[in-house]
C-alpha cells in the first residue's frame, strides 16, 4: 500500500463526516462544497478528486450508512436461528439504528439520497453485494425450508423494510410515532406478512 493511500481514506472520511454533520446542522441546503471545504479544511479539487461532485459526496455518505446499517441487520441475524426470530431481528434492528443514529438515517432517508440510489441503483447494490449476500442467503434459506413464504425475493425485501423504511421516515420527520412500542408490535405484524 503507498503512503498515499491511508492519508486518502483519512481524507475521504474527514469529507464524509463533516458533510454528516453540515447535513444534521443546516439540513440539505446547507450541504454545500463551500461548507464542506470551510469545514473540513480540505480543498475542492481535492474533493472532486476522491468523490467527482457534490452528489458523489452525498452518494458515498448514503453508502458508508447503508453498509452499516446492512452490516447490523446481518449481526440481527446471526444471534438467531429461527425464521420468526429472525424477521423480529431485522426489524429491531433496524428502528434501533435509526433511533441510535437519528442524522445519518435522515440522510439515508432523504429525497435526494432516494433519487441518487434510483439512478445508481445497481452500482450501489453492487458496492453492498458482499453485505447483502448473507441477507438474501438467510432469506432463501427460510424459504426453501418453507419457514418464510415463496415470494421472489424483492417482493420480500419490500413486505419485511417496506412499514419499516415508512415508520422510520415517519419518525424522522414528524415525530408522531413511538419507535420504541413500533420496535415492540411492527415486528410480528411484519412477520405475519412473510410467514407461510
Amino acid at each position: 500500500m503507498s503512503p498515499k493511500q491511508p492519508r486518502g481514506e483519512a481524507t475521504a472520511a474527514q469529507v464524509l463526516d463533516c458533510a454528516l454533520d453540515i447535513y444534521a446542522a443546516h439540513g440539505e441546503a446547507g450541504l454545500t462544497l463551500g461548507a464542506i471545504t470551510s469545514a473540513s479544511g480540505v480543498s475542492t479539487g481535492s474533493i472532486y478528486h476522491h468523490f467527482g461532485s457534490l452528489n458523489g459526496v452525498v452518494i458515498a455518505l448514503g453508502q458508508l450508512w447503508l453498509g452499516r446499517l446492512l452490516d447490523e441487520l446481518g449481526g440481527a441475524l446471526r444471534e438467531v436461528d429461527d425464521a420468526r426470530s429472525g424477521i423480529h431481528a431485522l426489524v429491531r434492528a433496524y428502528l434501533r439504528f435509526v433511533q441510535a443514529n437519528p442524522d445519518a438515517a435522515r440522510l439515508m432517508h432523504s429525497v435526494t439520497v432516494d433519487r441518487e440510489i434510483t439512478t445508481h441503483a445497481q452500482q450501489i447494490r453492487g458496492a453492498q453485494e458482499a453485505r447483502l449476500a448473507p441477507l438474501a442467503a438467510w432469506l432463501h434459506h427460510h424459504q426453501r425450508s418453507g419457514r418464510l413464504a415463496a415470494l421472489p425475493l424483492p417482493v420480500m425485501e419490500s413486505l419485511i423494510l417496506g412499514p419499516v423504511t415508512g415508520i422510520a421516515r415517519r419518525w424522522l420527520s414528524v415525530g408522531d410515532i413511538d419507535i420504541e412500542e413500533a420496535a415492540r408490535t411492527v415486528p410480528e405484524r411484519v412477520w405475519l406478512s412473510v410467514s407461510p
